[in-house]
């Protein structure tokens, strides 16, 4: 990884972080996208209104990179390729959505919720509920490459 890879990264994490503290300060809200995503979908009342907007500014900071034709990193393996070919077909990608709502319904949220806001505030509930999380993504990812002989 190149000094400027690693400088987005950190600029983006900061920026996260940044978002965080802004949201806890100014509305006493964590920062969580799924509940954040649910509530913009399902709830109706004042608080619709920023979690609306919140969900359009996570689309709208790639949708702009798209616009003004920057590449500040992606996860393609082809630098014209916004975020590269899907690994599978839609059902199957439909279906591991599912299951991440699922996850994230049963987790009472997700890793931005527990891993960025919940640790932070030093709840033991976030940490281990990140813990959990990192633990099944890397069973995952090892099953997948290793077991199964799918490639990245």
């Amino acid at each position: 990884m190149d000094m400027i890879s690693s400088m987005k990264g950190l600029a983006g994490g900061v920026l996260i972080g940044l978002s965080a503290v802004m949201l806890m300060a100014f509305l006493g809200r964590i920062a969580g996208i799924s509940g954040i995503t649910r509530g913009a979908l399902l709830e109706s009342g004042p608080d619709r209104r920023w979690r609306i907007a919140f969900v359009l500014g996570l689309i709208s900071g790639p949708l702009l990179l798209l616009l003004l034709n920057l590449d500040w990193g992606n996860v393609a393996a082809s630098t014209d390729a916004l975020i590269g070919n899907p690994a599978s077909g839609v059902l199957s990608m439909m279906f591991a959505g599912l299951l991440v709502g699922i996850g994230t319904g049963i987790g009472g949220g997700c890793t931005s919720g527990h891993g960025v806001c919940g640790i932070a505030r030093l709840s033991p509930r976030s940490l281990v509920a990140t813990v959990v999380f990192v633990a099944v993504a890397m069973l995952t990812v090892f099953v997948s490459q290793h077991l199964l002989g799918e490639s990245p």
